[in-house]
């Protein structure tokens, strides 16, 4: 473990380790590096590895391998794994403050339950575009401590946020004051493979790691929210938060967030690594045109203030990338 440089302040870049990096991949962690880099933070890549389907070392050292390639460099490389006994006892202080309850509801009976109740004119979804959880298993108990409590359940577990607008605040000015337990639903943070899910586990890592800023796409607004009330139920600080536009494909006439397309194998077979470090400072606004150019040299001059607040549209055709705008 390099140890991390001392500041005032501490960024992360948290991809998932379920597949190869994808061009969004990359435009995140370069963005995320040049917030931390311009302003003299310290800098942890935290690579995402609890899910046990799709996770696994090979794509943690692939993705890790990938960042190194592009020129990105970090003070301190995690895994998230490491982190399971501070997930525990976060779990440990849920139960206690009684807000830990079983779920055994699929996404089909929440499905037929915002069915049937379109009935009478209230459809129901999330702001992610999936269904609200309604709450329907608040109330149920956990299994009795003197069987292992938390631990002995056998199904997924969820936390029961208080009711009520949070609303932390976005240094790009996007509005996130949420209702978290209305609009969402109370999160799982257990999975019924055992695993914690990303909202507990990322707000139990940013604190334990001590971080005070976090720079990520704006396909995560939406869990901001959660997490922040997450973070007052703990006890935690809640980091700064600051959202970036994303590249996208075109998918059948719709607009998809780019991931699938195209990933670090294919990218590196055609572009070395200053060339498409130049394509992703392009799409993002930080240079006029897909010129080399290394994470060191963007850094001489980089402001949020040149950054496309616009999502922007990324093609993989003939073995290379094209940027578009969205319309």
């Amino acid at each position: 473990m390099i140890e991390s440089r001392i500041s005032a302040e501490r960024s992360r870049f948290a991809p998932s380790t379920t597949g190869p990096a994808h061009p969004g991949t990359l435009l995140a962690a370069l963005l995320c590096w040049l917030d931390a880099r311009s302003r003299g933070a310290g800098l942890l890549l935290r690579l995402e590895d609890l899910d046990p389907q799709r996770s696994s070392p090979a794509h943690a050292d692939a993705m890790a391998d990938d960042l190194r390639w592009l020129g990105l460099d970090w003070d301190e490389i995690a895994l998230q794994s490491d982190a399971v006994s501070a997930h525990e006892s976060a779990l440990e202080a849920l139960a206690a403050q009684g807000r830990l309850y079983p779920c055994h509801c699929s996404r089909s009976r929440i499905r037929d339950h915002w069915r049937r109740a379109a009935e009478g004119g209230s459809l129901q979804r999330a702001p992610d575009g999936g269904w609200r959880y309604p709450n329907l298993c608040r109330g149920r108990p956990l299994p009795a401590a003197s069987l292992g409590g938390w631990r002995a359940a056998a199904e997924p577990l969820r936390v029961q946020l208080p009711a009520g607008v949070v609303a932390p605040a976005d240094e790009s000015g996007l509005d996130l004051a949420q209702d978290p337990a209305a609009l969402l639903g109370d999160p799982v943070v257990v999975r019924r493979d055992g695993s914690v899910a990303y909202q507990l586990a990322s707000v139990v890592d940013d604190f334990a790691s001590e971080v005070t800023r976090v720079v990520r796409g704006r396909d995560l607004a939406v869990t901001t929210a959660t997490q922040v009330a997450l973070q007052q139920l703990l006890g935690y600080p809640t980091p700064v938060y600051r959202h970036h536009a994303l590249l996208l494909e075109r998918k059948g006439g719709k607009l998809a967030k780019l991931h699938g397309a195209v990933g670090t194998p294919e990218l590196r077979a055609v572009y070395e690594p200053a060339a498409l470090c130049g394509v992703l400072a392009h799409a993002a606004g930080l240079r006029d045109r897909p010129e080399p150019v290394t994470p060191r040299e963007l850094l001489a001059d980089f402001s949020w203030q040149r950054v496309t607040r616009d999502d922007r549209v990324m093609l993989w055709a003939g073995s290379e990338l094209h940027v578009g705008d969205v319309g």
